[in-house]
């Protein structure tokens, strides 16, 4: 099977010895070619490249950032010919990963990589849409969206995003900043419109992980499904304490006067007044005015 391994040179969890014994194992199952991420997009660039060379697996070795624009390069070319993905976790949290039942350490899933291509092991996955960019597990607007600006900034400036971080940065986000009651979201059928102040939308569960914690503030979110939306209508301390205690539980159902769900929708539309901070996939993306979400059934096959 020709594949290509696209290396996020910069991935916090691996080495340089750790990307070369990996490669060394690939190379025993696959035809394999190596590509290096040089800068923001690159490895969506990569990926499209490698489906219209007839490359049948592309391997992402890389955080979820990575992961995403490898996803959107996959995506770009005809579905008839769209490679195989595969991804060796990379980064600091790998939600995408976790959430496909795979190890976190690159050398395990490494392991459960080269067994699935063994024994012709996939899955086909769902994805989102989001305006023009698909994702892979997460979107949101308003405070999930400014923490992740939060980090974002911090890491520019040399910190490492641990579970520390995003606490710090939510605590400083909500505390500090004003987030007011500005979203719709705006349902095809339902004629009904209230205004939200932050908004989750999950392709998967769990939304996040707090180290090795699960956060599910949309537990029965799935790959198989449409996509699942909670919001919370005010941010008000007691409600948002409340609500934050109820996503970290082991059950994980977040319910209350404040908190809006949503189940497996089709498509549905997130305006604002004002513009939000807007992130996918955990990576952020500036601030919108408007967003369009959709759910993309059957879209990729995963080996895992």
């Amino acid at each position: 099977m020709r594949a290509l391994l696209i290396v996020n040179p910069k991935a916090t969890t691996t080495s340089a010895r750790s990307r070369d014994v990996l490669a060394g194992a690939l190379r025993s199952a696959l035809d394999l070619e190596l590509g290096y991420t040089r800068r923001r997009g690159h490895a969506g660039h990569l990926a499209r490249q490698a489906a219209e060379a007839g490359v049948e697996l592309v391997v992402a070795l890389g955080g979820d950032g990575t992961v995403n624009e490898v996803v959107n390069g996959l995506m770009a070319g005809p579905a008839e010919t769209r490679p195989a993905l595969a991804v060796v976790p990379g980064g600091s949290t790998n939600v995408f990963v976790r959430a496909l039942g795979l190890p976190k350490e690159w050398s395990e899933a490494t392991g459960v990589l080269l067994q699935a291509l063994r024994e012709g092991r996939s899955r086909t996955i769902g994805l989102g849409l989001a305006d023009d960019r698909y994702f892979t597990f997460c979107a949101g607007l308003g405070l999930d969206a400014a923490v992740t600006r939060r980090v974002e900034r911090a890491r520019r400036k040399g910190r490492r995003a641990t579970p520390g971080l995003y606490l710090r940065s939510t605590l400083g986000e909500y505390f500090l900043e004003r987030h007011p009651a500005d979203l719709t979201l705006e349902l095809p059928d339902d004629a009904d419109e209230e205004r939200l102040a932050s908004i989750i939308v999950q392709n998967t569960a769990p939304w996040t992980f707090l180290g090795d914690r699960p956060v599910h503030p949309n537990p029965d979110a799935s790959f198989d499904l449409g996509l699942d939306v909670m919001a919370l209508r005010v941010l008000r301390v007691p409600s948002t304490m409340r609500t934050v205690a109820q996503i970290l539980a082991t059950d994980g159902e977040p319910r209350g006067r404040q908190v809006v769900r949503y189940h497996d929708l089709a498509a549905f539309t997130v305006t604002s007044d004002t513009p939000q901070a807007f992130q996918l996939d955990g990576d952020y993306l500036g601030e919108r005015e408007q967003v369009r979400f959709a759910a993309v059934p059957e879209a990729l096959r995963v080996i895992c």
